[in-house]
Protein backbone atom coordinates (compact mmCIF):
# COMPACT_ATOMS: atom_id res chain seq x y z
CA UNK A 1 0.00 0.00 0.00
CA UNK A 2 1.20 3.54 -0.96
CA UNK A 3 0.68 5.46 2.12
CA UNK A 4 1.39 8.99 0.55
CA UNK A 5 -0.48 8.41 -2.27
CA UNK A 6 -3.13 7.76 0.17
CA UNK A 7 -1.77 10.60 2.32
CA UNK A 8 -2.07 13.29 -0.51
CA UNK A 9 -5.47 12.05 -1.36
CA UNK A 10 -6.95 12.40 1.93
CA UNK A 11 -5.34 15.76 1.85
CA UNK A 12 -6.39 16.25 -1.39
CA UNK A 13 -10.16 15.66 0.05
CA UNK A 14 -9.91 17.50 3.18
CA UNK A 15 -8.77 20.73 0.97
CA UNK A 16 -11.93 20.53 -1.47
CA UNK A 17 -14.32 19.75 1.79
CA UNK A 18 -12.82 23.28 3.58
CA UNK A 19 -12.60 25.42 -0.03
CA UNK A 20 -16.78 23.94 -0.24
CA UNK A 21 -17.37 25.16 3.16
CA UNK A 22 -15.87 28.79 2.35
CA UNK A 23 -17.43 28.92 -0.86
CA UNK A 24 -20.97 28.58 0.81
CA UNK A 25 -20.24 31.28 3.24
CA UNK A 26 -19.09 33.33 0.23
CA UNK A 27 -22.06 32.65 -1.63
CA UNK A 28 -24.14 33.85 1.18
CA UNK A 29 -22.29 36.94 2.22
CA UNK A 30 -22.82 38.32 -1.11
CA UNK A 31 -26.36 37.53 -1.32
CA UNK A 32 -26.65 39.08 2.12
CA UNK A 33 -24.95 42.09 0.34
CA UNK A 34 -26.97 42.48 -2.61
CA UNK A 35 -29.86 42.14 -0.60
CA UNK A 36 -28.94 45.03 1.74
CA UNK A 37 -28.04 47.19 -0.91
CA UNK A 38 -31.12 46.61 -2.37
CA UNK A 39 -32.67 47.43 1.15
CA UNK A 40 -30.45 50.58 1.16
CA UNK A 41 -31.54 51.74 -2.44
CA UNK A 42 -35.39 51.33 -1.08
CA UNK A 43 -34.51 53.28 2.12
CA UNK A 44 -33.11 56.15 0.07
CA UNK A 45 -35.82 56.47 -2.25
CA UNK A 46 -38.36 56.33 0.28
CA UNK A 47 -36.50 59.13 2.35
CA UNK A 48 -36.61 61.10 -0.95
CA UNK A 49 -40.77 60.72 -1.43
CA UNK A 50 -40.78 61.76 1.97
CA UNK A 51 -38.76 64.77 1.40
CA UNK A 52 -40.55 65.95 -1.89
CA UNK A 53 -44.33 65.00 0.23
CA UNK A 54 -43.13 67.27 3.17
CA UNK A 55 -42.46 70.21 0.47
CA UNK A 56 -45.82 69.39 -0.67
CA UNK A 57 -47.24 69.72 2.41
CA UNK A 58 -45.68 72.66 3.37
CA UNK A 59 -46.16 74.43 0.02
CA UNK A 60 -50.38 73.54 0.03
CA UNK A 61 -50.78 74.82 3.13
CA UNK A 62 -49.58 78.26 1.36
CA UNK A 63 -52.47 80.76 1.16
CA UNK A 64 -50.98 81.57 -1.91
CA UNK A 65 -51.04 77.90 -3.59
CA UNK A 66 -54.16 77.26 -1.96
CA UNK A 67 -56.03 80.26 -4.14
CA UNK A 68 -53.82 79.22 -7.14
CA UNK A 69 -54.87 75.80 -7.44
CA UNK A 70 -58.42 76.64 -6.59
CA UNK A 71 -58.25 79.43 -9.85
CA UNK A 72 -57.04 76.38 -11.87
CA UNK A 73 -59.87 73.88 -11.01
CA UNK A 74 -62.66 77.19 -11.94
CA UNK A 75 -63.04 77.91 -8.19
CA UNK A 76 -64.34 81.93 -7.54
CA UNK A 77 -64.30 83.82 -4.49
CA UNK A 78 -67.41 84.67 -3.01
CA UNK A 79 -68.75 88.19 -4.80
CA UNK A 80 -66.74 88.02 -7.62
CA UNK A 81 -68.52 86.89 -11.08
CA UNK A 82 -67.54 84.48 -13.26
CA UNK A 83 -67.36 84.41 -16.98
CA UNK A 84 -67.18 81.55 -19.39
CA UNK A 85 -65.92 82.81 -23.19
CA UNK A 86 -66.50 79.80 -25.70
CA UNK A 87 -65.31 79.44 -28.97
CA UNK A 88 -61.73 80.05 -28.54
CA UNK A 89 -59.57 78.33 -31.15
CA UNK A 90 -57.50 75.65 -29.16
CA UNK A 91 -53.93 75.97 -29.06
Amino acid sequence: MRWDRIGRTALLIVLVVVAGLYVQHIIEYFMARGAANTQHALVHGLARQNAALRAQRASLQQPDTIRHLARELGMVRSGERPYVILGLPAH
